[in-house]
């Protein structure tokens, strides 16, 4: 049996997997020759491109980066103490699978609820036993909840509902190993996106994967937090890119293209002017009308042009924070 790739072990909203050539396409050439050893990711998210960059590359160091606790505890865990994680998610699937439909759903409101109590006593800033358990019913719950969404109330409650999947797998145990080996270089943090600026120097390959803009107000994945991943969010954003070029990093970064939509919005064009800026294709849901859904353009933003020349020197004038 062949080996398993490392790839992310979470089905999550806005995963980058289909763009995987694009990016690889357009890295810098500096990285494939081995001059770029530090790889940061401000948005860790699903984790898709970090799992193949690492991959790839194989980064003499990572650092990943998040505001989501859960995300962070989860991939925490998948790196400390994957045996103890795949012992968890055994008991649980050998539990869950056996029932009928009327039992698993009964199964996977109790976990859900369970969760969310527990929630109060889980300290997310200092590694602990009760991590193990907590990334187990995580794990389950993003494997058999509708289409693995992450959504909580006003509460910080998890509520999304059960997703009445035939055969889910809730233990992958090849995956899960072949994901703990490769974050043995990589370190997980959580906070802000801006935490990660000790880490971005000009040994960095720096991929930003921010809460996408809507397209329209049915189409929104920001709920990234609480209020949102705004406008004024992504300005601040762009500023940091720009503090992150000035410190010599390689950088990239990708985004929806609101000209979807509405061919007159450029607001990315003028946040990111002075960088290059590819427009690529991708299948994304932008209308309720499954007839309306199909190909979109997203946008990539790296600071150098295609044949790897920085278009910017890095003592120019950087934006305020």
């Amino acid at each position: 049996m062949p080996p398993v790739t490392a790839r992310p072990f979470l089905k999550w909203a806005g995963g980058k997997a289909q763009l995987l050539d694009a990016f690889g396409a357009r890295v810098p050439p500096e990285l494939a020759a081995g001059g770029l050893p530090v790889f940061v990711e401000p948005f860790m998210g699903g984790g898709a491109v970090y799992f193949h960059f690492n991959s790839t590359f194989r980064f003499r160091e990572c650092h990943l980066f998040d505001i989501n606790e859960e995300l962070v505890l989860a991939y925490s865990v998948v790196k400390n103490d994957v045996a103890g994680l795949i012992d968890c998610l055994r008991s649980i699937s050998d539990d869950f699978l056996p029932r009928d439909e009327a039992g698993r759903k009964e199964y996977y409101y109790a976990v859900r609820d369970e969760f969310n109590r527990a929630k109060g006593t889980i300290d997310f800033e200092r590694y602990g036993k009760d991590w193990t358990e907590r990334a187990a019913q995580f794990i389950f719950l993003n494997r058999t909840c509708f289409n693995g969404l992450y959504r909580v109330n006003s509460r910080g409650g998890f509520n999304v509902p059960f997703g009445r999947y035939r055969n889910p797998r809730i233990l992958h145990e090849g995956l899960l190993r072949a994901d703990a080996e490769l974050l043995r270089n990589t370190t997980v943090h959580l906070g802000d996106f801006m935490r990660s600026e000790p880490y971005i120097s000009e040994e960095a390959f720096v991929y930003f994967d921010p809460p996408y803009r809507p397209l329209n107000r049915t189409s929104s994945f920001t709920q990234y937090a609480k209020g949102g991943f705004t406008d004024r969010e992504q300005e601040r954003l762009a500023a940091f890119y720009a503090q992150c070029d000035a410190a010599g990093a390689r950088l990239m970064l990708s985004n929806s293209d609101p000209r979807n939509t509405d061919p007159s919005d450029t607001f990315f064009d003028d946040l990111y002017s002075r960088y290059h800026i590819d427009r690529v294709p991708a299948k994304r849901m932008i209308n309720c009308d499954g007839a309306k859904r199909g190909a979109v353009h997203e946008i990539i933003v790296t600071n150098y042009d295609p044949h790897g020349k920085r278009l910017a020197p890095a003592d120019r004038t950087v934006p305020k924070l």
